[in-house]
């Protein structure tokens, strides 16, 4: 499918993953750069969506600061994979699900307005399916911002800012829940944004540029499907660092070319020892077992037990839940 988009398209992708422009006209902000019209912009991102090139034009949130997620696993039977893989994405929290080359192969991310939510979600999967659920909260981030440039092999850096939740105001979680799903792709996308809030689209910009701000919004543009996209081998790497060792590994593997995703999770003691997470996407096993290669020669990674999931099969991908949709919107 890559070979089937255009410099243009991949222009696109790649320049607009980030920085979206707050204008009442973004997207002819993007023709301008692009140097094409407005038109042929929203055409082109269309098509990218209903061929599952981009997830959305919208935003992601930095975890756990306006909502509740966590990652999670079961190992499912080999024959009853898919089975389990529908019982667990037929849950509007579950955001992502991949089937993984583990013992424990089927992952998934739980979301939720609240930490409850999430706790009762595992606890029905885990009803439902007669399985254990690994809980694997979130500790630290390092890198979750995902976007990387498609062009070139490395990643774009990522800063982790610090989160300011005390600046949410009514009203945002329903707008947030609007931007993690998608946002209209149009000539005027705050503005339908507003009619739906029932606010004003002035008032819709400034939101968003606040919730930038104050780091509640990690990033907001174009959300790719990297998959679709040629980058077909994708595995996550869990790494059974140290505690007092963690942040100075989780650093440094944040700053390695084609680490895409880096954080620290809780572990399962006496089921699950790994601490450090990371996600490598590459376009062929040789691309990814070179980038593990250049992680595992980091000093602060020498020698460290390790495990290497690659992705068979992807599920779902959403974004996730944030409003139970019962708030007041403004």
């Amino acid at each position: 499918m890559e070979n089937s988009l255009d410099s243009l398209d991949m222009r696109a992708l790649d320049e607009w993953q980030r920085d979206f422009p707050l204008n009442q006209r973004p997207y002819a902000i993007m023709a301008e750069a692009l140097g094409c019209s407005e038109g042929e912009v929203i055409t082109r991102l269309n098509k990218l969506q209903a061929t599952g090139r981009i997830s959305r034009v919208g935003g992601t949130c930095t975890p756990n600061s306006v909502s509740a997620s966590t990652l999670a696993a079961v190992a499912a039977p080999p024959e009853s994979v898919d089975i389990v893989a529908e019982i667990i994405g037929k849950h509007e929290g579950v955001n992502h699900s991949y089937l993984r080359e583990n013992y424990w192969n089927l992952w998934f991310v739980a979301t939720g307005p609240d930490r409850k939510h999430v706790e009762q979600t595992l606890a029905a999967i885990g009803a439902e399916t007669g399985l254990q659920v690994l809980d694997l909260r979130l500790v630290r981030p390092f890198n979750v911002d995902l976007g990387f440039g498609l062009r070139t092999p490395q990643s774009r850096p990522a800063s982790v800012k610090e989160v300011q939740p005390e600046r949410l105001q009514e009203g945002d979680r329903a707008l947030l829940q609007v931007l993690t799903r998608g946002m209209p792709i149009c000539e005027a996308p705050y503005e339908q944004i507003a009619d739906e809030l029932g606010s004003r689209e002035q008032d819709v910009l400034n939101r968003i540029w606040a919730l930038l701000d104050a780091g509640i919004i990690s990033r907001l543009g174009v959300i790719v499907r990297h998959r679709p996209l040629g980058w077909s081998s994708n595995a996550m790497v869990v790494w059974d660092v140290a505690p007092d060792k963690v942040v100075a590994a989780g650093q440094a593997l944040s700053a390695t070319p084609g680490v895409t995703l880096c954080y620290e999770r809780r572990p399962v003691p006496g089921v699950w020892p790994y601490r450090l997470y990371c996600m490598i996407h590459a376009r062929s096993r040789s691309e990814a077992g070179a980038i593990l290669t250049s992680a595992k020669e980091l000093p602060e990674l020498t020698n460290v037990e390790h495990e290497v999931l690659f992705s068979s099969h992807c599920y779902k991908q959403t974004g996730a839940l944030i409003s139970s949709g019962k708030e007041v919107r403004a």
